[in-house]
């Protein structure tokens, strides 16, 4: 008897469907610095801090800053030790001191930043996540050395903007879900499926690792590239698996 095959996870999300969607509609809006063009038209712009926002999906609170010459507003990235009312700076010639927006040609080294632009002008790209920074180590000529979160070195354009601080809302990860609900109503927002469950432990119609009185998926789990969505599972394009690949991986670690 032939029996057909469930829909694996891998084959749902790729369909997009409404419980794997990002809730867009839940969104506050861009969040980006202000135009450069109005950035630029003045050495220093005072703005305050209107209102702190909580966005679904989105653990680091934001906040809606106006600015007081022009009157425009724009969704910031807090850090630390901002407050509801307070001033921040922003421009060329403004102080560098937590919460001011700065280029980064402007911002001394040791200095810990955050929401820093990528690309000029594209509102801010980097450590925008709670609790994350990036460090200025050094200038040179027209580019700025960074220490990315990720322990990474980059060298990126002088004039590319960010926040002095660290993006607040850290730690909030510290804290354990207790719960099973919690932590799927935490993934739900985020357009995940939780919980995940282990192939191995599913019917062989369900998943191709399944089946069999054993905890192993029974043949080889190394698939190609070309594998059709309810085939590609397992070791993706794998140039090699097991002892073999971990040995290498031991070598290479140490020298």
């Amino acid at each position: 008897m032939f029996v057909l095959g469930r829909r694996i996870l891998v084959q749902r999300k790729g369909r997009g469907t409404l419980p794997f969607k990002a809730l867009d509609h839940l969104k506050v809006g861009p969040v980006k610095y202000l135009d450069y063009n109005v950035f630029a038209s003045k050495p220093v712009l005072t703005a305050v801090i209107k209102e702190f926002i909580h966005e679904p999906g989105r653990q680091t609170p934001l906040a809606k800053v106006v600015v007081e010459e022009t009157g425009d507003s724009f969704l910031y990235i807090p850090p630390e030790g901002v407050f509801l009312g307070g001033k921040i700076e922003m421009g060329y010639e403004a102080e560098a001191k937590v919460g001011n927006i700065l280029p980064l040609s402007k911002i001394p080294d040791g200095t810990l930043v955050s929401n820093v632009e990528l690309r000029i002008g594209d509102g801010g790209k980097i450590a925008r996540r709670s609790g994350t920074y990036a460090m200025v180590i050094a200038h040179e000529g027209d580019k700025v050395v960074l220490k990315l979160p990720s322990g990474a070195v980059k060298r990126i354009d002088g004039r590319c903007r960010a926040t002095i601080g660290v993006v607040s809302g850290g730690g909030r990860m510290e804290k354990p879900f207790l719960k099973a609900g919690t932590k799927y109503y935490f993934m739900k927002k985020r357009a995940g499926k939780w919980p995940v469950v282990r192939g191995v432990a599913m019917n062989p119609v369900a998943h191709p690792h399944g089946g069999g009185c054993h905890r192993r998926p029974g043949k080889p789990t190394t698939v190609p590239r070309t594998a059709p969505p309810g085939q590609k599972v397992g070791h993706i394009a794998a140039r090699k698996t097991g002892r073999g690949k971990r040995k290498r991986k031991f070598e290479r670690a140490t020298g």
